[in-house]
C-alpha cells in the first residue's frame, strides 16, 4: 500500500509537531492534566486532539481503499484532501481565537477526504464481493 504509506509518512511529522506544541504548552503553563483554565493550552490541546480524532480514521480508509483496488487518482484525491484539510485546520487554530473561514475550509476538506475514501471502499468492496 504505497499510497497510504506515503500519506501516513507525510502526516506523521504534523502529529509530532502538534504533540510537541501541546507538551511545550503544558510545561510553560505548568499543567499536568487538562488545560488548567488556560485558553492557549486549551487551543493547543484541541488542535492536537482534532488531528488525532480524524487523521487515523482517514488513513485507515485510505489503506482499505487501496487494498480493494481503488484507482490511484481517487486515492490521491482523498489523500491530498486529507493533508490539505488537516494542515489548514491546524493553521487556523494557531492564532488566539482562530481563523474561522480557514478552519471551516480545513474541516470541509477533511470531510471530503472521508467521503471520497468511504465511497472508494464501498465500490472496491462491492466489486470484490461480486
Amino acid at each position: 500500500m504505497p499510497i497510504a504509506a506515503f500519506y501516513a509518512a507525510f502526516l506523521t511529522p504534523v502529529l509530532v509537531f502538534l504533540t510537541m506544541r501541546t507538551v511545550a504548552g503544558r510545561r510553560s503553563h505548568r499543567v499536568l492534566l487538562g488545560d488548567g483554565g488556560n485558553a492557549d493550552l486549551l487551543q493547543r490541546i484541541r488542535r492536537h486532539g482534532n488531528f488525532v480524532e480524524y487523521t487515523p480514521y482517514a488513513l485507515v480508509l485510505l489503506a482499505l481503499a487501496e487494498s480493494v483496488g481503488t484507482s490511484p487518482v481517487a486515492l490521491h484525491a482523498g489523500g491530498l484532501s486529507l493533508v490539505t484539510g488537516r494542515l489548514l485546520h491546524a493553521f487556523a487554530l494557531t492564532p488566539p481565537g482562530g481563523i474561522l473561514k480557514v478552519r471551516v475550509a480545513g474541516m470541509v476538506l477533511t470531510m471530503a477526504a472521508l467521503a471520497i475514501l468511504a465511497v472508494a471502499c464501498l465500490i472496491g468492496a462491492f466489486r470484490q464481493m461480486m
